[in-house]
């Protein structure tokens, strides 16, 4: 009875309370969202390169400060501004989030210790425990991830805690993708590796400004070559290694190298 009469005593008189103000602000917050989280990614998808993910950065961060602005607005309606109480709400809030939905506020915290250190953003592709997909948005709670296969994936944010997370791009539009090849040791490894690098450059989806590489590595059944390259967009990333990887097959048949595989090994006498 005591503690509920002290949170009873921070607030305001029912009558002193300007419940159309309250209202106003509610109704310019819920805008103030909805322009930032339909408009601004939509103005962001036309813009090139590094304005784009800029752009779709500053998404979350604008809607954390609008909630939280929105939020002290109404708080300073219904309670009395005074320092004895805020530490007395406060307090109680405290309290009641500790034992109440502890695993919530801490994956709300996560969120916003994400916002600050950026380990993600909206336009990332990103991998959490073995799944791959691009960050659509980030929630209070969790962020929202497509995989390649269309699903929506939802991983709280206080993953960021305990959990490794790859980021392929990191707020750029460099993301490195990897076409592999096996073939048999018996070839010419300088004309091979020459050969493929003419297939990656020649790509339409290629970036120029990074330049691909050939790399190659002997393993006890074959010879394992992978083009390390770049799309223009990370978007293109599925569809640069279809293209690296059907060309490539041919580029190496044309060469008359064997393709190795371990069910093939070791080769027939």
């Amino acid at each position: 009875m005591e503690s509920a009469e002290k949170i009873l005593s921070v607030f305001r008189e029912v009558g002193e309370i300007s419940l159309v103000r309250i209202v106003l602000i509610v109704a310019a917050a819920w805008v103030l969202l909805a322009i930032d989280q339909r408009l601004l990614p939509r103005l962001a998808r036309k813009l090139p390169g590094k304005l784009r993910f800029h752009l779709l950065a500053l998404v979350p961060m604008i809607r954390l400060a609008i909630i939280v602005v929105a939020g002290v607005l109404i708080l300073l309606r219904l309670i009395e501004p005074t320092l004895e109480n805020m530490v007395a709400l406060f307090g109680f809030l405290g309290v009641g989030l500790g034992f109440a939905v502890k695993d919530y506020a801490a994956s709300i915290v996560a969120g916003t210790v994400a916002l600050y250190e950026m380990p993600y953003r909206p336009g990332d592709w990103i991998s959490v425990e073995g799944v791959y997909g691009e960050v659509k948005s980030l929630e209070f709670r969790a962020v929202h991830m497509v995989t390649p296969d269309d699903t929506l994936v939802i991983i709280p944010h206080k993953k960021l805690w305990d959990t490794s997370i790859h980021n392929a791009n990191n707020g750029s539009s460099r993301l490195q993708c990897v076409a592999d090849f096996y073939v048999t040791p018996d070839h010419d490894g300088a004309r091979l590796r020459a050969r493929l690098r003419d297939v990656a450059l020649t790509s339409p989806y290629i970036q120029l400004a990074c330049e691909p590489k050939v790399v190659s590595e002997g393993t006890p059944w074959a010879t394992h070559y992978r083009i390390r390259a770049y799309p223009m967009d990370p978007d293109q990333q599925f569809a640069f290694v279809t293209d690296l990887t059907e060309r490539g097959n041919a580029a190496i048949a044309r060469l008359g190298v064997g393709f190795a595989s371990p069910g093939r090994w070791p080769p027939a006498a």
